[in-house]
């Protein structure tokens, strides 16, 4: 309905200055309100298959590529994590190729508060785990690409040690190192590579390989696990929700 006006004169029941007046004590904030927070950030983990595309990695025993093992491993625990509600990204869903300094990219525009690199191997036994070895530095404003690791070293080990103490609680076998990691080394999250190598007994016979379904079901599980407590231990508001 339009008004002339003539019209809004004749017919308002409150003086022009009361309108503005009125108006003006709308727009202000209730004396102590506070303004809406925020939103928390989110927990992010990263997952990074390694290898994929022209890049097959190494040839396992049963004859399976690395880059089909380890994109299978990302799958089991990308599924587990996100019922957990746990936000995933992974560098890759498929078969391609991605280079590493794409998939340092990937992790760093997430704010990744753990970036997992997955890998397979023939030596060896159980899991190895394996940090930056780059020496530990100051973050400064702008990080060298290829060194931008070295000031999430402390809390890359931090992670490789929750990491280490949930698989020895699974009874499964763990080796620990650091060296040099060509897509992790330009990470900017706490990140640690993740290698799977043949389940053995004790006399070192093969009893399950890498890319056995039930063999990688358990190390997803218990990587889950891992994920959790390294999300409680770092106090993260997401940890504490139902």
């Amino acid at each position: 309905m339009r008004w002339s006006k003539m019209a809004l004169l004749r017919h308002s029941a409150v003086p022009t200055i009361g309108l503005v007046a009125a108006s003006i004590s709308m727009a202000l904030p209730v004396s102590g309100q506070q303004p809406p927070s925020a939103p928390a950030a989110r927990f992010v983990v990263v997952l990074d298959a390694a290898h994929g595309g022209d890049d097959a990695g190494a040839r396992l025993a049963s004859g399976q590529s690395e880059k089909a093992v380890t994109l299978a491993l990302s799958v089991r625990l990308r599924s587990l994590l996100a019922a957990r509600g746990i936000a995933v990204v992974t560098t890759r869903e498929s078969d391609t190729t991605i280079d590493p300094g794409k998939r340092a990219e990937i992790a760093n525009r997430t704010n990744a508060q753990a970036c997992l690199n997955l890998h397979a191997t023939e030596s060896g036994a159980g899991i190895h785990l394996f940090a930056s070895s780059l020496a530990s530095a100051q973050p400064t404003r702008f990080m060298a690409w290829k060194t931008a690791q070295a000031a999430f070293v402390t809390q890359s080990l931090a992670l490789a040690g929750t990491l280490n103490s949930v698989l020895l609680h699974a009874d499964m076998s763990v080796t620990l190192g650091r060296t040099a990691l060509i897509a992790v080394d330009s990470m900017t999250c706490p990140a640690v590579a993740i290698e799977i190598a043949p389940e053995r007994a004790p006399d070192g016979k093969v009893t399950a390989e890498p890319d056995d379904p039930d063999y990688q079901a358990r190390i997803a599980a218990t990587l889950a696990a891992a994920v959790l407590e390294w999300r409680a231990d770092a106090g993260h508001p997401e940890a504490r929700q139902p």
